[in-house]
């Protein structure tokens, strides 16, 4: 199996400003929690992404927000760099509870076209193997931050191991971080939905006490997105359509993370200030694009003999 390394950096954790539009600028009137969320512009009901290419079918117990809201949370309200939004088609935000609020969480919504991902290896995946190399990549991408003095991140294991449902083409699986000596771990709750040309992603990063709370949700979710006719895993056009270079193993180990903007931005969170994590990019990316030249520079030996 192709092995595609597991790779986090870490910022320090700022706190956050429930509304930080008048935050970042004092010379803004101030805007309350409740005038600010008023404006992120709610959705229900069916929503299309991508031109067309896929429809959220907005569960009651979420709130869909567009691009534009989006980024207002994600930037203005949680703190994050600009560029954190430029690719996010939307995010799912529990109706239940304020985005603004201690508890609230959003799920990000982006969509990779790496190609259709062949799932023929799903059943034939040891998944405590697969943990075990994600492990050990993540030990030694430590020692890189170590020595770019950033904080290191374990991975301690499945919150939930990988369910693929071969018949809907979706797959699940949620990690357990721990960030440094940091008592509360993280959870980083994965969803993908596969596609003729390319795989939605779907990720909820929360603390690991809300993991109920977000498997309990994870049924509703997963009937809830789905592309559309001409868009389908079962519309790809073998010889005709791109396929991507790995398949379930490598999907959960990195695949899309690694060519979606992975070098940009990484999605997983910082608790206390829902922070993505955006530090020691330059060293990661000298080290992914060594690791990948290796792997490209070993197929066309390969491929030429």
């Amino acid at each position: 199996m192709r092995r595609f390394v597991f790779v986090v950096a870490v910022t320090a954790a700022w706190m956050l400003v429930p509304v930080a539009a008048s935050a970042q600028n004092p010379a803004r009137p101030k805007t309350t929690a409740e005038e600010f969320e008023a404006k992120l512009g709610y959705q229900s009901g069916d929503v299309a992404l991508q031109n067309g290419m896929a429809t959220i079918h907005v569960p009651r117990s979420f709130r869909f927000l567009g691009p534009e809201g989006s980024g207002r949370l994600l930037v203005e309200a949680w703190g994050n760099p600009p560029d954190s939004a430029d690719d996010v088609l939307g995010m799912l935000v529990p109706a239940a509870v304020s985005p603004l609020s201690d508890e609230g969480w959003g799920i990000v919504i982006t969509y990779n076209e790496d190609g259709y991902v062949n799932d023929s290896d799903a059943g034939k995946i040891n998944y405590a193997n697969l943990l075990k190399e994600m492990q050990e990549d993540a030990a030694a991408a430590n020692e890189e931050r170590k020595k770019q003095g950033f904080e290191t991140v374990t991975l301690v294991g499945w919150a939930e191991p990988p369910h693929y449902d071969a018949a809907a083409h979706k797959l699940y699986w949620a990690k357990d971080l721990m960030f440094g000596s940091e008592a509360e771990h993280t959870l980083n709750y994965n969803i993908r939905i596969l596609g003729r040309r390319g795989v939605l992603v779907l990720n909820a990063v929360s603390g690991m006490k809300q993991l109920d709370a977000i498997r309990a949700q994870t049924g509703t979710i997963l009937p809830a997105v789905e592309f559309n006719e001409g868009h389908r895993y079962s519309d790809y056009l073998p010889g005709t359509d791109k396929a991507a270079a790995y398949g379930i193993g490598g999907l959960i180990l990195g695949g899309v993370a690694a060519k979606a903007g992975f070098f940009k931005l990484l999605w997983v969170g910082l608790l206390a200030a829902k922070k993505f994590v955006f530090a020691g990019i330059v060293a990661i990316v000298a080290f992914l694009k060594r690791f990948f030249r290796k792997a490209s520079d070993a197929a066309e030996a390969g491929a030429s003999s």
